[in-house]
């Protein structure tokens, strides 16, 4: 069982206040009960509510414990699998489909947002720049940008030369880039609270500190037992993605990801010299490179983020090479300190896709999103209470008949620390 404490971040220092949180006790009935209080969960919730439905959701920590609370902030349409491949490997139509549903879920966000009013949540749609790192990287940017222009009609990427990137990130270590602009940034943990707080006004009801223990099927549905009380419901949604292993009741999707850490650090407030020298457009920008490294500002700081860090808790040397790669990238920021290190769990899956579907008859499921989900998971939650209630929805390639367990999984940590090393020195070469 990991650890239930949320850890301390940026996002948390700078974050609106929640109620007294409520824990589950005696008995409670929902017409669904969903498991895991980030985006997905809260937002099937809310479309529970739409759909003229009680939902409950039972957390084992707090609303935005996991990745919904501690993510970079990064609101994009991309997948970790190029729209290219998938048209080469299941056609033009299905790759269009998975386009359109990565453009609805960044849609799903801003709307969100608006109807909602979370204001605190800081949504700016200013775009995302990703970054080349090498000659070849550049190409195969280009090249995508191409056939998503010319084959999916998306006129949302722009190609930037060196001069422009140089002048777009603060950085001459790139040689351009392709500029997303269907994409934004916001304040994780505050989006996070802002939907928990529209589904409390609305009526529905959020227990935290209420680990799910076990699920048992009853013959007018479903009932979720924690360790003080238990709700009964018609359907169940699990939604607990990368944190699947804080709750023995969710064990039906915890083999469908593999957990890979991703680290953050922020910068003290930084002067108004060095802050016309960075990220000028406040855009969001990652790089190419396979072990990815991304950044943004956020007020009058610099975020800087990656993956490869290893184990089940912060790392110190992982947080250290994190800085140091910042200070590469940046050298005006010598000298500068970091006042925020924190990190935690990306949901990757076999194929680098969401997945989502029923897993019985009662129950919805939607996990994996691979380190992009602050979109994917707004929309997808809203579609596993779809499918949860028996419409037919064209999710294209993240569609599953059931939760797809990953071979061997017992070997994941080696394997991920395998792969990861291979990556890192494949980066190192250039390759």
């Amino acid at each position: 069982m990991s650890d239930l404490t949320p850890p301390s971040s940026l996002w948390r220092d700078t974050a609106t206040a929640v109620p007294v949180p409520t824990r589950l006790s005696g008995v409670t009935t929902a017409n669904v009960a969903i498991i895991g209080g980030g985006y997905t969960g809260l937002s099937a919730a809310l479309r529970a509510i739409e759909r003229g439905l009680k939902p409950v959701v039972i957390e084992a920590s707090e609303v935005g414990f996991g990745a919904s609370g501690r993510n970079g902030g990064v609101v994009s349409t991309k997948y970790r699998v190029s729209l290219s491949d998938m048209a080469k490997h299941h056609g033009v139509d299905v790759a269009k489909r998975m386009n359109r549903l990565a453009h609805d879920a960044m849609d799903c966000v801003e709307q969100y947002v608006d109807r909602y009013e979370i204001r605190s949540a800081g949504f700016a749609k200013t775009g995302n720049l990703r970054c080349a790192h090498n000659a070849n990287a550049l190409a195969s940017l280009r090249e995508e940008a191409r056939i998503v222009t010319e084959t999916f009609g998306d006129t949302s990427l722009q190609i930037l030369d060196r001069e422009e990137t140089q002048y777009e990130t603060g950085s001459a270590a790139f040689v351009g880039g392709v500029l997303n602009k269907h994409a934004g940034v916001i304040h994780p943990l505050n989006y996070a609270r802002g939907l928990a707080r529209a589904v409390r006004d609305r009526g529905g009801h959020i227990f935290e500190h209420s680990i799910a223990q076990r699920i048992d099927n009853t013959p007018d549905g479903i009932e979720v037992f924690t360790e003080l009380g238990s709700v009964r419901a018609e359907r169940l949604v699990i939604a607990t993605n990368g944190y699947s292993d804080l709750a023995p009741a969710t064990a039906i999707v915890r083999k469908s990801v593999i957990p890979f850490r991703s680290a953050m650090v922020a910068t003290e407030p930084l002067s108004a010299q060095v802050l016309q020298t960075l990220v000028r457009n406040g855009r969001s920008y990652s790089e190419t490179r396979r072990m990815m490294r991304w950044f943004r500002r956020i007020d009058d700081r610099l975020l800087f983020g990656g993956r490869g860090a290893f184990g089940k808790a912060d790392s110190g040397p992982a947080f250290a090479a994190l800085e140091s790669a910042m200070k590469d990238l940046f050298p005006q920021l010598a000298g500068v300190t970091v006042t925020h290190r924190w990190s935690g769990l990306v949901a990757m899956t076999m194929d680098s896709l969401p997945q989502i579907g029923l897993a019985d008859s009662r129950t919805a499921f939607a996990v994996g999103y691979n380190g992009t989900g602050i979109a994917m998971a707004s929309l997808l939650g809203r579609c596993a209470i779809d499918l949860a209630f028996g419409d037919q929805i064209d999710l294209a390639l993240m569609r599953r008949a059931r939760p797809e367990a990953i071979p061997f999984y017992s070997l994941r940590e080696p394997a991920v620390r395998t792969v990861a090393g291979w990556y890192q020195f494949l980066d190192h070469i250039g390759r």
